[in-house]
């Protein structure tokens, strides 16, 4: 499939955020855009709002007359988390159509590129869109395919007038495995979609299969202590090779100072909070570095980085309340942002709510949520999201529930849970999960400010 013969792109599974960023690129080209999704969703809507056709209902008969054929100038996309049974995915098998899947696409479009590929169980998406910004707002610019929606630039994907590509590159499905970077980042490989790799040895094999696709002259950078060599190593105040040392708190904001024996940058300010987001910004200046950013406006532009939608965002931010969401699905990304949150507020009492996501990562990881989750004053568990996923017998969320060695602890309904908040209107709360719970964001901060 050669970029320049696509005219016509349909994408099977169009509101994901990483399809809903391919079908934004290609409209931006000029070609026509269709795709199908099962729930209509804000993302959905924006993107219908831009001028791209959305279908809701996996029947044959909504695709347009124009990709009834397959030619070279028509392009399929899919995600791997659309059922096999799909009416629609099977039609344009059976109609002999090439089906691609999006990391096969970011393949092709990042080829003859210089790509900077971010990749890692968590952290990634913070880190590749810190990275696209630090090179949009220096003036070096980029293009982008994000896997979040950037508060900067309120989109997943961005375009750029040079060379440079920055993808943020998903171990799901091995799919980093298409690209080829000039720079490839790792910023963890711990355990994590085992329903697809069996077992953690199994994920570390393919994050060192990426780690070997770099371009020939190309750079590895990965978070110290990962089971990588011949890279640079970043960290914060561990003996790395890049390293953000004298991390601070200063008027709620994080300060750090960075230095990789080459280069230091000394009182540099967060936009965002969050610890983990500094060791974050420590891998994305190494980025920047490499590919020659002037250091003070690494500096500036990390003072003016505003993150990414539902990655530690503040929904409210008062002197009587504090409500932020997290997208964090794993335990350790749970440890991060309840961490983060206890150092910001070590005085308030922490209430989270937890919306558990897929009963396979339950079932493989409900000891290390229910160790997280018994860090906060008060946790309340919603039902798990299940996804692609059909039910397994006796994995539900009293699984996590009842191993949480926390007293103040419920399971509750969603509408129950919001009524909760509204009577009880806890000082610092914290929703995170990476299913639906974001729809409860906003009655939730209604809730508190007793709108």
């Amino acid at each position: 499939m050669e970029l320049n013969n696509i005219k016509r792109v349909y994408l099977i599974g169009i509101g994901g955020i990483g399809m809903s960023g391919l079908a934004r690129y290609f409209y931006h080209l000029g070609c026509v855009v269709c795709g199908y999704d099962k729930t209509h969703t804000s993302l959905t809507e924006a993107l219908h709002n831009e001028g791209i056709c959305i279908v809701y209902e996996d029947l044959k008969d909504s695709i347009p007359m124009s990709f009834q054929s397959p030619d070279e100038g028509t392009l399929i996309i899919y995600t791997p988390a659309i059922p096999k049974d799909s009416a629609i995915l099977n039609y344009f098998r059976e109609s002999g159509f090439e089906l691609y899947k999006r990391s096969q696409v970011l393949g092709i479009i990042s080829k003859g590129m210089f790509t900077i590929a971010v990749a890692g169980t968590h952290g990634k998406t913070t880190t590749s869109c810190m990275i696209a910004h630090i090179l949009k707002d220096s003036g070096k610019d980029c293009s982008a395919f994000l896997g979040g929606i950037s508060s900067n630039y309120q989109t997943n994907v961005l375009y750029g007038q040079n060379d440079i590509v920055v993808v943020e590159a998903d171990e799901y499905d091995r799919s980093f495995l298409t690209l080829h970077p000039n720079i490839a980042i790792i910023t963890s490989m711990d355990a994590d979609h085992l329903d697809i790799y069996g077992d953690h040895s199994k994920l570390e094999e393919s994050f060192l299969l990426f780690a070997s696709q770099l371009k020939q002259g190309g750079t590895l950078i990965y978070r110290q202590g990962l089971p990588l060599n011949n890279g640079f190593t970043y960290a914060m105040n561990d003996n790395a090779q890049a390293m953000a040392t004298n991390v601070r708190i200063e008027e709620g904001s994080f300060f750090f100072d960075f230095n990789d024996g080459k280069v230091s940058i000394p009182n540099i300010r967060m936009g965002i909070a969050g610890l983990h987001n500094v060791e974050n910004a420590t891998a994305a200046i190494e980025a920047a570095l490499h590919v020659d950013v002037d250091p003070d406006a690494i500096r500036e532009a990390l003072g003016s980085f505003k993150g990414v939608k539902r990655r530690f965002e503040y929904i409210i931010k008062t002197s009587e309340t504090i409500f932020i969401d997290d997208y964090a699905h794993h335990p350790e990304e749970l440890r991060a942002a309840i961490s983060s949150v206890r150092k910001l507020y070590p005085e308030k009492k922490l209430t989270v709510i937890f919306q558990p996501h897929l009963f396979t990562r339950t079932r493989d990881f409900a000891d290390g949520f229910a160790e997280v989750l018994s860090m906060a004053d008060e946790t309340i568990l919603l039902d798990i999201y299940p996804a692609r996923e059909l039910p397994i017998e006796g994995v539900t969320s009293e699984m996590i529930l009842n191993k949480m060695t926390l007293a103040n602890k419920r399971k509750l309904g969603k509408q129950e849970c919001i009524d909760t908040i509204r009577n009880e209107k806890p000082e610092l709360l914290l929703t995170v999960g990476a299913g639906d719970i974001d729809a409860m964001v906003q009655p939730l901060k209604s809730a508190l400010e007793n709108v």
